[in-house]
Parts: structure tokens; C-alpha cells; sequence
């Protein structure tokens, strides 16, 4: 077997592989880790190598781990994950919110909530830095758990072992109907009011699917002729008059165009839990924490803070 000194690798080669497999590109790659093209490529040369293993199959219009080299770069990602936590550790002692914070957000709350957090968080927590990504709820709990972000907000519960959470606050829903629509005119609903045809929902995998089909008492996989790709494709197909939908409070922000075309009605009993979601093995928990208390007492307008389950009890670290 040949020997392979460990002084022979280095976490920023590492780094290299992975990003070139994340973008399976080297051009992208190299941008991403601020290096040139040749200097990437090259440092990848000298650690397939040193490794005596072609990680990569290349081509002009082709990039794509090899078998083995899909096998190794899954090591290499631990190794990463292994360093940035120990960082992380250290950090605990002397500020653990400061620099590179890396959050997801769900896209039916992003472009919502996010306009209203960045002005928050930048003048409560001046040395931190934002990476900030909007995805499906399933996609980012992956990213989560591979250590590509830090922090996921999510609509509670979420599933999978490894996680833990806290509750921040409740957002209501309402329902929206086309202007002319007969529920419309209703000054007051019942969830059971909104269990017809007309219902219009988002693609599978959209959490918000699933809420509302359980608030309406239908089952979970429901044939639908029409079906949103995201929120505002949702929005535009109820003021079209294709039928009607629940929407989350903070998506009515800036609608006022829309006036003559949709009516919402306030559902009292609807609502979902936004909270924060990291990694049960994250040494900064305690931090985090913190920073969703924080978040929870500055609770956007519309919506109401969470109710805070007692310290250590599963609501808030499990």
C-alpha cells in the first residue's frame, strides 16, 4: 500500500474537489473560491496525484465525479464539515454570531420576511455576515445537514432525525378569492367553507401544500388540474379567477394593485409555526438559541409571537 503523508493535503484542496462538484464546472469553481481557473485546476491535478485516484472525468461540456472519486469527495466533505466545526467551537467563546452565517429560508416566506430581517439583524448583530439561500423545505434540510448552511427557517414541525428548532412566531392565514368568486361576499369562514373544487394549490413539495390541504380536511395527495410552481404564480391564478387558495399573512405586503381583482378573508383558527432549524451536533445551540429568542421579540406586524416552550424541553432543542 503507498504511503500518503498527511502533510501532502490541505483543507483549501479540498475545498477545490468539492466546489468542483457542487458546480461541476472549474470555471464556476475557481469563482467561487476566488482563485483563478488554472491555479484550481492545477491544485486538483497535484491532489488526484498525490492521491493516485482520477477524481474527476472531464471534458469540454463534461464534468462529473468518477466512482471512486465520488466515494473520496464524500470523505472530503466530513473532513470540511469536521474543521468548520471546531472553528465554530472556538468561536463559542468569543462572539459565535459573528462573521459568515449561512441561512435558508423557505420560498414561501422569504421575499416576505427577509426585507424586514436584514434592517433587524444589521443593527442588532453589526459583525454578521449573510449568506442567505430560498429553496423548498426538504432540499434545505439536506443542505443543513451536509454543512452547506448553518441555519433553515421553516414552517414546524420538520422531519428527520439530527435537527433541532425553535419556534419564533405564527403566522396567519387567510383566503384569497377572485373578486366575483361567491365566497367573496362571506364576512366569516369555516376551514370546511374553502374543501371544493376550486381550491387552487402549490406543486408538490411546497410545505404550504400540505398545510393547507390538512387545514381543509383533504386528504394529502389530492388530484389538481392546475397546480402553482410558487406563491406569486399561486397569487396570479387567483387574481386570473381560476379559484382560491390560503396564503400566508405576510405575502399580503404590497398588494394594493391587486385591490379590484382579489378579496382575502381572515381565518382565525389557520396559521403556521415559523422557527429556526440547525443541527443537533452544532456547538453554537446555545447561541442560536439566543438569536431565535431574539427574532421571536421582534415578531413581524401581522403575525404573533410563538409560544416558547421551557428551556431544554423539546420545543426549543429538540
Amino acid at each position: 500500500m503507498r504511503y500518503i503523508p498527511l502533510s501532502g493535503l490541505s483543507l483549501r484542496d479540498i475545498e477545490y474537489v468539492v466546489a468542483v462538484d457542487d458546480l461541476r464546472n472549474f470555471s464556476r469553481a475557481a469563482d467561487r473560491c476566488g482563485v483563478s481557473q488554472g491555479g484550481l485546476s492545477e491544485q486538483v491535478r497535484k491532489l488526484e496525484s498525490l492521491l493516485g485516484v482520477v477524481l474527476f472525468e472531464r471534458s469540454r461540456r463534461h464534468v462529473a465525479p468518477t466512482p471512486q472519486g465520488a466515494r473520496l469527495i464524500a470523505l472530503g466533505r466530513d473532513v470540511l464539515a469536521a474543521a468548520r466545526a471546531m472553528i465554530e467551537a472556538a468561536r463559542v467563546q468569543t462572539g459565535p454570531l459573528e462573521g459568515m452565517l449561512r441561512i435558508g429560508v423557505i420560498a414561501t416566506l422569504g421575499p416576505y420576511y427577509v426585507p424586514s430581517l436584514l434592517p433587524l439583524l444589521r443593527n442588532a448583530y453589526p459583525q454578521l455576515k449573510l449568506q442567505l439561500t430560498d429553496n423548498l423545505t426538504l432540499p434545505m434540510l439536506r443542505m443543513l445537514r451536509h454543512d452547506e448552511l448553518d441555519l433553515v427557517f421553516a414552517a414546524l414541525p420538520v422531519g428527520g432525525e439530527g435537527f433541532h428548532h425553535a419556534p419564533i412566531f405564527e403566522e396567519p392565514f387567510v383566503a384569497a378569492f377572485p373578486a366575483s368568486h361567491p365566497l367573496a361576499a362571506r364576512e366569516t369562514l369555516a376551514m370546511r367553507d374553502l374543501d371544493g373544487p376550486d381550491l387552487l394549490l402549490l406543486e408538490d413539495g411546497h410545505c404550504l401544500r400540505d398545510q393547507a390541504l390538512a387545514l381543509c380536511g383533504m386528504p394529502p395527495r389530492r388530484e389538481q388540474p392546475r397546480l402553482a410552481a410558487s406563491l406569486e404564480m399561486l397569487w396570479h391564478m387567483i387574481g386570473a379567477g381560476e379559484g382560491y387558495s390560503l396564503i400566508p399573512r405576510l405575502a399580503l405586503r404590497h398588494r394594493a394593485e391587486w385591490e379590484d381583482l382579489i378579496t382575502t378573508t381572515p381565518l382565525p383558527d389557520a396559521s403556521r409555526t415559523i422557527g429556526l432549524v440547525w443541527r443537533a451536533s452544532d456547538p453554537r445551540e446555545a447561541a442560536f438559541i439566543e438569536f431565535a429568542r431574539f427574532l421571536r421579540e421582534n415578531t413581524p406586524e401581522g403575525c404573533r409571537p410563538a409560544a416558547w416552550p421551557d428551556p431544554g424541553s423539546k420545543g426549543v432543542a429538540g
